[in-house]
């Protein structure tokens, strides 16, 4: 399957569904707490990673992401793992507009970040922590780019799949993302039956009971 399918596949979803199917798989399934910072936001796309730190002293190198800006693409989500600090901004205005040009699909930080009315006007989608005007110059450097990182305990590698909405964030191995859709998939077209059952009138402990929730993972018709 081609990675433009395979984003399609998880556009289609939402990180619930894919939870659930990472959780019958025993991956892990997925976080809070990091969330749209400007508005109701979806973001799909390959995971490009950046690891930071405190600042050392020593002489200036590039600011922090912008080497994972400039090698990003239009099926990549920027990952940053600022190990969740939120008392200086990992993430800010320009980076937002550099990413945006490059069609970047978003940013997913754990930590938190500032600009958040550049990046509304963008329109492109920051997912962190919160925000803060406190800037990391001086504070933060980068350590790594392209290396696995955490976020809120969650492990990315390069080219994992990241699903963040108004609900959480979840994250799909790269080598597992065809499977995991394909459960997520089966799981999604259930609860949708399950909804219209409701909405027609049937009672929801009989539309919704545990053992048809946990049925057997039968192919969509």
């Amino acid at each position: 399957m081609s990675n433009t399918s395979v984003l399609d596949r998880f556009a289609a979803l939402d990180s619930a569904a894919v939870s659930d199917a990472l959780d019958r798989l025993g991956l892990a399934s997925g976080v809070g707490g990091i969330r749209p910072v400007w508005g109701p936001a979806a973001v799909v796309g390959f995971a490009v990673t950046v690891g930071l730190e405190p600042r050392t002293q020593g002489p200036a190198e590039a600011h922090i992401a912008t080497t994972a800006v400039e090698t990003a693409d239009d099926q990549s989500v920027i990952v940053v793992d600022n190990q969740g600090r939120t008392d200086v901004s990992c993430w800010g205005g320009i980076l937002s507009l550099g990413a945006a040009r490059r069609g970047v699909r978003g940013v997913v930080a754990d930590g938190v970040c500032r600009d958040v009315a550049e990046a509304r006007e963008l329109g492109f989608p920051v997912f962190s922590r919160g925000s803060i005007p406190t800037t990391a110059r001086g504070r933060l450097q980068q350590c790594s780019t392209g290396e696995p990182v955490t976020v809120a305990g969650l492990t990315v590698k390069q080219g994992d799949v990241v699903v963040a909405d108004e609900t959480g964030l979840v994250v799909v191995p790269r080598g597992r993302a065809e499977q995991v859709a394909e459960i997520a998939t089966i799981i999604l077209a259930r609860e949708r039956a399950i909804a219209d059952e409701v909405r027609a009138g049937t009672p929801v402990s009989q539309a919704m009971h545990d053992a048809r929730l946990a049925g057997a993972m039968e192919p969509v018709r």
